[in-house]
């Protein structure tokens, strides 16, 4: 009886040893995506959330987060008259849960994503959009700009499998040259505007 019951314990003991050893369970948490490779082959199946077993040494599972990402940089550029323009963005963006194991292939982890793909498309982005803009433009027309940025960077980061969420323009900031010439033409604005108003008043007097 012993001897049943110490061999039984051995069974279980070797059978949870083998269990640690080779860890046939994965489990894929809240807002991420398994990538199953067979011998280093990526697969088309993708695992979900939850408890999934792979085979162990000949599988192995590359866990990618594909929750919302917050990014932000700057991109230099010339505008349409040849001013230089240095523009500060943000962009939230994720991994498309259904092309992890394509953007894992291509590209690598989410932490390549962001070095490789991200910051490359938005300096890109940006200065494809700045260059079609005077810097007078920039300005007034920001929503435009933006929603031109967006675009691009959609088109561009949607052959890695990256989906923006939401791209906006934090700040566009000019040389001191051009900043001190818009000042001037502002402040001229106003003296013209006070002359005229001045002038109102004497006539109506």
């Amino acid at each position: 009886m012993q001897y049943n019951l110490a061999r039984l314990v051995a069974i279980v003991v070797g059978v949870v040893f083998l269990i640690w050893i080779f860890n046939p369970f994965v489990i894929i948490g809240p807002g991420e995506r398994g990538v199953v490779m067979n011998f280093g082959a990526v697969q088309k199946d993708i695992m979900g959330e939850g408890l999934h077993l792979r085979i162990p040494i000949m599988q192995k599972v590359v866990i990618m987060d594909v929750k919302v990402q917050k990014g932000e940089g700057q991109g230099d550029a010339a505008s349409k008259d040849l001013q230089q323009v240095t523009t500060n963005v943000a962009i939230n963006y994720h991994l498309d849960p259904m092309r992890v194991g394509e953007t894992y292939q291509t590209v690598g982890t989410l932490a390549a994503v962001g070095d490789r793909i991200i910051l490359p498309a938005v300096q890109e982005s940006v200065k494809a959009a700045t260059a079609l803009y005077t810097a007078e433009e920039l300005v007034s027309r920001r929503q435009e700009v933006r929603d031109m940025i967006r675009n691009l960077l959609r088109e561009r980061l949607a052959h890695n499998g990256v989906i923006v969420d939401e791209f906006s323009i934090v700040n566009f900031a000019f040389s001191q040259e051009f900043s001190n010439a818009i000042e001037a033409k502002t402040t001229a604005e106003q003296l013209k505007l006070k002359a005229e108003r001045d002038l109102d008043r004497i006539r109506i007097a």
